[in-house]
Order: C-alpha cells, then sequence, then structure tokens
C-alpha cells in the first residue's frame, strides 16, 4: 500500500490557514490538511473578543471570534482535515512535515504543495533590554489579553505600557473597561505604532495620555512591580537625563513589536528578508523553495486580519495549483525593492508571465508623511503615481500595480514615497 501524499498541507489554523485551505479546496483541492499546536482552531482571533474586524472583508464589524467563526463554518462544509494539538517539528524542501501529538505520536506527512501559516510573536523583555529587578507583573500585551479575555484572570490593578502597538492600544481599554487605572502610554519613537483609530478609541476616549519619544528606563520591586520609571529619549532614542517621570504601578505590559514565527522556515532552507524577517515570496506567495508557500502574519505583520485573509487565499490557490499542474516555467522575473521612504515590499519578486493583470505590494513607510505619492520606479523612470493624504508606519499600504506597467519595467522595480511640499 503506497503512502499517503497530501495536496496541501497548512500548518497553522488561525485566520490565515483557515483562509488558505478553504481557499485550496475552491481551487480543486481535495486531500488537505490543516496542522495546529493549539487545541482549537482560530489562532489569535480567539482572545481578540473586541469589535472591528472584517469591515473590509465581510463589510460589517465582527468580533475575533466572530471572524474566525465565520471560516469555520465554510471549513466545516469541505472535506479538510485538522490535526489540533499537534506540534509541527521540521519541514523539509522534499516537502515532508514532521509533526508529533499525544495522540499520534511522531509521525511524517508528504504533501505536493505545503502552505507555511505559523503566524507571529511578541518581542518580550529581554528582547529589548529594560534594566531594573525582575518582579512578578511584567507581561507581553497579548498574555495580558488571554489572561484576561480567555482565562479569567486580572494581571494588574495600576498599569504602564510599553509601547503603541494595536494589541497595547486595545489592552489600554480593556483593562480600564475591567477597571482597572491605565496611567499612561510611552512610546520610544516619535509616532505611534498602531493604527490611529486605536489611538482614538482606545486612549483619547478614556483619556489615557501617550508619551511619544519616551522610554521606560527602570522596572523598580522585588516581589512584585511597585514603580517604573519613564524617560524622554533623543533623536538616537537615547534616554534624556533629568527628564525622569516615576509611575506607581503593579503592572507593565509590554506592546514593542511582534516578531514572524519562522524557525521552521529558515530550518527548511527558505531565502529570508532581513526587512521583514519573514520569507521572501514571489506575487502567488511561493517561497524560493518550489511547492512551499507562505502568507499572512509568517511573512510579515499585518495590521487587519482582512489583508491577512485576502493574501492567504491567494496563497492557497497557488498551493492548489501547484498540487494539480507542478511548477510554472518562467523566465521573466522582476525584483520590487524598497526605496527611500519605504520599509519593505511584499512580494519581493514578480513572476510575469503568471500574473493575470496586476500585482497586489504591500509595504510600510518609515516616517509619518502628510499629502503623498507612492511611486513605481524603474531606471530612473516613474511607471505610476498613487496620490495618499497621510502615512504612517503604524498602517500598512498597499497598491495595486497592473500588469501592463510592469512589462515596460528591466531588472528591479523600486517602490518609494515623495512627500508632497505644501
Amino acid at each position: 500500500m503506497s503512502e499517503r501524499i497530501y495536496d496541501v498541507i497548512v500548518i497553522g489554523g488561525g485566520p490565515a490557514g483557515l483562509a488558505a485551505a478553504c481557499a485550496a479546496w475552491d481551487e480543486g483541492a481535495r486531500q488537505i490538511l490543516i496542522v495546529e499546536r493549539d487545541k482549537a482552531l482560530g489562532g489569535i482571533l480567539n482572545q481578540c473578543i473586541h469589535n472591528g474586524f472584517g469591515l473590509h472583508y465581510f463589510k460589517e464589524e465582527l468580533t475575533g471570534p466572530e471572524y474566525a467563526g465565520r471560516f469555520m463554518e465554510l471549513l466545516g462544509k469541505t472535506g479538510v482535515e485538522v490535526s489540533l494539538d499537534t506540534m509541527v517539528l521540521e519541514v523539509t524542501p522534499e516537502r515532508a512535515v514532521h509533526m508529533v501529538s499525544t495522540r499520534g505520536g511522531y509521525q511524517v506527512r508528504h504533501a505536493r504543495s505545503i502552505v507555511l501559516a505559523m503566524g507571529c510573536r511578541e518581542r518580550t523583555r529581554g528582547a529589548i533590554g529594560i534594566p531594573g529587578t525582575r518582579p512578578a507583573g511584567v507581561f507581553t500585551a497579548g498574555a495580558a489579553q488571554r489572561y484576561v479575555n480567555m482565562e479569567g484572570y486580572m494581571v494588574g490593578r495600576r498599569v504602564v505600557i510599553l509601547g503603541s502597538g494595536d494589541i497595547g492600544l486595545i489592552m489600554a481599554r480593556r483593562m480600564t473597561l475591567e477597571g482597572a487605572k491605565v496611567l499612561a502610554c510611552v512610546e520610544v519613537m516619535p509616532y505611534s505604532g498602531g493604527l490611529n483609530r486605536n489611538i482614538v478609541q482606545c486612549l483619547e476616549d478614556y483619556g489615557i495620555p501617550l508619551y511619544l519619544s519616551h522610554t521606560i528606563t527602570e522596572i523598580r520591586g522585588e516581589q512584585r512591580v511597585e514603580s517604573v520609571v519613564v524617560s524622554q529619549v533623543d533623536g538616537q532614542r537615547k534616554p534624556v537625563a533629568g527628564t525622569e517621570m516615576t509611575f506607581d504601578c503593579d503592572t507593565v505590559l509590554l506592546s514593542v513589536g511582534l516578531i514572524p514565527e519562522n524557525e521552521l522556515t529558515r530550518q527548511a532552507g527558505i531565502e529570508m528578508d532581513a526587512r521583514t524577517n519573514g520569507a521572501i515570496v514571489y506575487d502567488d506567495m511561493e517561497t524560493t523553495i518550489e511547492g512551499v508557500f507562505a502568507c499572512g502574519n509568517v511573512v510579515h505583520v499585518h495590521d487587519l486580519v482582512d489583508f491577512v485573509t485576502t493574501e492567504s487565499q491567494r496563497a492557497g490557490r497557488a498551493a492548489a495549483r501547484y498540487a494539480r499542474e507542478g511548477a510554472r516555467a518562467t523566465r521573466a522575473v522582476l525584483a520590487l525593492e524598497n526605496g527611500p521612504g519605504v520599509t519593505y515590499t511584499v512580494p519581493q519578486r514578480v513572476r510575469l508571465e503568471a500574473v493575470e493583470k496586476s500585482v497586489e505590494v504591500f509595504f510600510r513607510v518609515n516616517r509619518v508623511c502628510a499629502e503623498s505619492a507612492i511611486l513605481v520606479e524603474n531606471t530612473g523612470k516613474v511607471l505610476a503615481r498613487y496620490k495618499r493624504e497621510h502615512l504612517a508606519p503604524g498602517e500598512m499600504e498597499h497598491i495595486t500595480v497592473p500588469r501592463m506597467l510592469l512589462e515596460k519595467a528591466q531588472g528591479a522595480v523600486r517602490i518609494c514615497v515623495e512627500e508632497e511640499l505644501r
């Protein structure tokens, strides 16, 4: 009896994995397996009980569990297999997936194509090196969110939040609603790292001060956090002597950035992008290993789950096509590069022969810009110009570039920002 080979194995059962699996099924793949290390599907959405999800994709406002539930309903109408409470240990270039679980033990499953959808994780205190003692009461914002929303534990009563990422901003509101006093949100950059709507709805509406160009320079306390020292920083993000403020608090929440979960990706030998900390991908989300695709926060950190969904559907459809047809013959490959004002681009490479009408390019800017133009350049010529009234690093941008424009390009295409003078 020959060993079973799946059409598509999806690693990760969060929003990216669910969307990819459903899209692969719709594209005709029938042997699909989702491998999820948690005890339930849904990923981070399960602890995001606030609303604001689905405005782009479903055209209505949903909570995180509701958004995940929509895709679980779609998944239930397919024949996709799901393996929960299962940890993937290795993905090989030959598309073998090594996994382990209490029920199945150590197993190796083979696939014609693989979709990597492992999501991301939070930076911890150790990653940013805050001086001081090591008392209880220091949490990442996501860990605090899980304790409060899923486990039913109140993590503190007097809270200082370091970083203004979206999870930190949302937890400022959540802790306030649960009766805690959020004393301040402290951000080392001169601009917030979160969506503007979250700054308004989670800080300003509750009178919580946001200190830009500030950071925590010391955590004090023995058994439990007793206070923190906050200092202003200069243009090089170094603390300025004499600007110290002390906040008496019992809890510090860290919202200091997310890191794509790419241990499996690196181990497989997939080429990585130092700018995103994710895999380098083509326009159909295929990585540099043939037949292995990646999508969602494992590629680059998104601010809206709606964009995760559409990107992951593209990966799922492409994975199903690869399982059915094999590799597409391609000759012309364009590199996409970030120019002035842009931090990164996704995808990083475009295979023109595989593009039907256009390529959707996602990117982040590296500074706050007023009225600006996003330029698509090649060999010193501007191929396209897209107007924007406002740009900020905390909000991911995307443009749609027609194939007919890219056909005129040679070599690398640059995405850059030109701020218009008033």
